[in-house]
């Protein structure tokens, strides 16, 4: 096991490549060890140049009721009426921050993420 920082794309290349031959190598072998600093060293490669963005509040609320297999009546009572979900999911009215504490907790998101700020739609 011979490991090197990951400083240029080509290490990049190579420690993927070698990452997926001792991916699935037994617990405590020297492969499972060099798996688990490969993926450490991957991880904060992609971290530094591969960054990717959080998505705004209404994407995040929209993806979590895809998870959850959750329509837009679902969220009656976290908004506060269909037309009321149906603005906020269109982008026709902001949030608030009782809506936010209350999806926060339906949905399991960060409030920091739903507090981000988004553009309306006219």
């Amino acid at each position: 096991m011979e490991l090197k920082p990951i400083k240029s794309e080509t290490d990049y290349q190579s420690a993927l490549k070698r990452l997926e031959l001792v991916f699935d190598a037994p617990t405590s072998t020297p492969e499972s060890d060099e798996a688990d600093i490969l993926g450490l060293m991957v991880d904060e490669y992609e971290k530094k140049h591969y960054r990717i963005e959080a998505p705004d509040p209404i994407e995040a609320i929209k993806i979590r009721m895809e998870e959850l297999h959750l329509k837009q009546v679902d969220l009656v009572a976290e908004i506060g009426g269909k037309s009321r979900v149906s603005e906020i999911l269109n982008r026709k009215r902001k949030l608030t921050v009782e809506m936010i504490r209350n999806l926060s907790h339906k949905l399991n998101l960060s409030p920091e993420l739903l507090i981000a700020d988004y553009q309306l739609t006219r």
